[in-house]
Parts: C-alpha cells; sequence; structure tokens
C-alpha cells in the first residue's frame, strides 16, 4: 500500500457514487411531522445560509465558492428542484435538492438535515420523499447520488439500505474552506486544521 501525501491547506476524501436503476417498491411513508416546503427561484443568500446550516458540519462547501450569477444559474434552472425541510413552526431544518438537467436521470444534489435531527428517523421520510418525486418525474430511468468520508459516518450505509448500489469510488482534493473563510473556522472539528 502507497501514502499519497496531500499538501498542508488542502482537504482530502474519498468518494462514492451510487446508482438505483429502477423504481423502488414504495412503501409507507415513515412517520415525521417534518414538511417539505418547495424553494422555486430561491435567492443565493437564502440557499447559502440553509445549505451552510445543513453542510457545514461536513465541510460542503461546491456551492459557496461559487459568485452569485454561477450559483443561481444553477438553482434557477427549471430542471434543478429544491426543498426546504420544514418543522411546524416552518423553521429551516433540512434541504433536498433534485437535479433532473441530464436526460432520463436524476441526482439527489444535495440531501441533508441540521445535525440537531439526526438519528431522530427523520432521513428515513426525507430519503422515501426524494425517491417518491425522484422517480415521478416522466422518463426517469436513474436515480443517483454520491457521498464521501467526510460526511456524517452512517451515511454510505443509510444510501445503500435505501437502495442504491455503490459503482465508483474516487479520490477528491479541494482547499480546506475553513482557511478561505467560506466556512467557519471552528466548523467540522473532526477533521482537523493542517495549514
Amino acid at each position: 500500500m502507497a501514502f499519497t501525501p496531500i499538501d498542508s491547506g488542502v482537504i482530502g476524501t474519498i468518494v462514492t457514487s451510487l446508482e438505483m436503476l429502477s423504481r423502488p417498491i414504495m412503501r409507507a411513508q415513515p412517520m415525521s411531522d417534518l414538511s417539505l416546503a418547495r424553494w422555486e427561484k430561491p435567492s443565493a443568500e437564502k440557499y447559502r445560509i440553509l445549505y451552510r446550516r445543513v453542510g457545514e458540519p461536513w465541510l460542503w462547501c461546491s456551492r459557496l465558492t461559487l459568485d452569485e450569477t454561477e450559483l443561481c444559474n444553477i438553482i434557477h434552472d427549471p430542471k434543478v428542484r429544491i426543498w426546504a425541510v420544514i418543522d411546524k413552526r416552518g423553521v429551516e431544518l433540512g434541504i433536498m435538492e433534485l437535479d433532473f438537467r441530464v436526460k432520463g436521470q436524476c441526482e439527489i444534489a444535495f440531501f441533508g438535515l441540521v445535525p440537531e435531527m439526526a438519528d431522530k428517523g427523520h432521513g428515513k421520510w426525507l430519503m422515501a420523499m426524494a425517491l417518491q418525486l425522484g422517480w415521478s418525474e416522466p422518463g426517469v430511468e436513474r436515480m443517483w447520488l454520491h457521498t464521501c468520508t467526510l460526511d456524517a459516518p452512517k451515511a454510505l450505509q443509510f444510501y445503500m439500505k435505501a437502495g442504491f448500489t455503490p459503482f465508483q469510488r474516487q479520490v477528491e482534493t479541494f482547499a480546506d474552506p475553513r482557511l478561505l473563510n467560506l466556512i467557519d473556522r471552528h466548523a467540522a472539528p473532526q477533521i482537523p486544521l493542517i495549514v
């Protein structure tokens, strides 16, 4: 086995891509007191606030590196559909983004809940909603997503239990977003800063 050094100030992760090639048998919806609110053309600022709340603990940063025009070109595309996960008070606690820009495919581009909602069963409900909405789009023959070793430790197994099959593994490196001031320097303490 060989080690590949990563420069200081850079993060490395193993990305696993997973796919589902046929519509699963839809089961009864898991219980949740959460609901989805569709966001039609959200402002870049509104989108980034929720994106940070959900993804900062896992160093989500790809959408933070885009300027406003680049981000809006994606999130305002009619084939990209975004929902906020809200509680009974209307507080936004999660995000689900389905990308239909590739014909016949639905990518679960972003999917997650704020950390305090973890391990309460809401993720199963949210995945059931993603599958229902993704497969209900005419012409979809494949749903897919990717996760990485920076995500929650149970993420990969969660997606596999939901019916996704791994098909590819890649190594990704990127500048540590905490050092670029894209994310709070104290975020993701489980991933040490190496300057």
